[in-house]
C-alpha cells in the first residue's frame, strides 16, 4: 500500500474523529467540568476515555464488522437505558459535589476511574456507533477497506478525537486559575444539571423505543 494512500486515509480518520468528538454533549460537559475541578490531567484522562471509545467504534466501522454493528444498533434501546441511568447518577453527583478548593486537603483525582467512566459512557451511547456508520458512509467508506487502510483510519480517528480533547482541556485549564470557589460551585450545579438533562432525555427516548 502506497504511503500517500495510507496517509490520505489517516487524515480522513482524523477528520472523522475530530468531527464526532467536537460537538458538545454530555462527555464534553463532563470533560470541561473535570478540568475546572481537578485540572488538565483529569480532564485529559476524561477526554482520552472518549477517544478510546471512538477508536473502538471506529474499528467496528472500518473493519466492516457488520455483525457487531448490527447487534449494537439492535440493542440501542438498552444502551440508551444504561447510559441514561449512568448520566442521571453522574449528573446528581456532580450537582452535589463540593469544589476542590473547599476540601482540605484536596483529594487527588483517580485518573483510571475518570478514564473508565468516560469510556463506559461513550460506549453506551448508541448515537456514537450510528454516527460512525453515517460518517463512514458519507466519506464513501461503507465497504470494508483493506487491512492497512482500516488501521490508518482507526489510528486517525483516535488521533483526531484525542487532539480535540487536548485542545479543549488546554483552553479550559487557562480559565481555571481565574475561577473562584463560589463560581466553581455554580459550575458544578450547572454542568450537573446539563448532564442530568442528557440522562433524562436518554431515558425518555428509551421509553419511546
Amino acid at each position: 500500500m502506497a504511503l500517500p494512500h495510507i496517509l490520505s486515509f489517516f487524515l480522513k480518520g482524523a477528520v472523522i474523529g475530530l468531527s464526532i468528538a467536537a460537538p458538545v454533549g454530555p462527555i464534553g460537559v463532563l470533560c470541561i467540568r473535570r478540568t475546572l475541578q481537578h485540572g488538565r490531567r483529569d480532564g485529559l484522562a476524561c477526554g482520552l476515555g472518549a477517544a478510546c471509545a471512538d477508536m473502538i467504534y471506529g474499528v467496528v466501522a472500518a473493519f466492516g464488522l457488520t455483525a457487531v454493528s448490527d447487534f449494537l444498533v439492535a440493542q440501542k434501546g438498552w444502551l440508551s437505558l444504561a447510559g441514561g441511568v449512568f448520566l442521571c447518577l453522574l449528573g446528581v453527583r456532580t450537582m452535589l459535589s463540593r469544589p476542590a478548593d473547599e476540601v482540605a486537603p484536596p483529594a487527588a483525582a483517580d485518573l483510571g476511574s475518570t478514564f473508565g467512566t468516560t469510556l463506559a459512557l461513550t460506549l453506551t451511547n448508541p448515537m456514537t456507533i450510528l454516527s460512525f456508520v453515517a460518517v463512514f458512509a458519507g466519506f464513501g467508506l461503507a465497504r470494508s477497506p483493506g487491512y492497512d487502510t482500516a488501521v490508518s483510519l482507526v489510528t486517525g480517528v483516535f488521533v483526531g478525537s484525542a487532539l480535540w480533547w487536548l485542545l479543549l482541556t488546554g483552553a479550559v485549564s487557562h480559565l481555571r486559575r481565574r475561577i473562584r470557589v463560589q463560581t466553581m460551585r455554580l459550575i458544578n450545579q450547572g454542568s450537573g444539571g446539563v448532564i442530568l438533562a442528557f440522562g433524562i432525555y436518554a431515558l425518555w427516548t428509551w421509553h419511546g423505543h
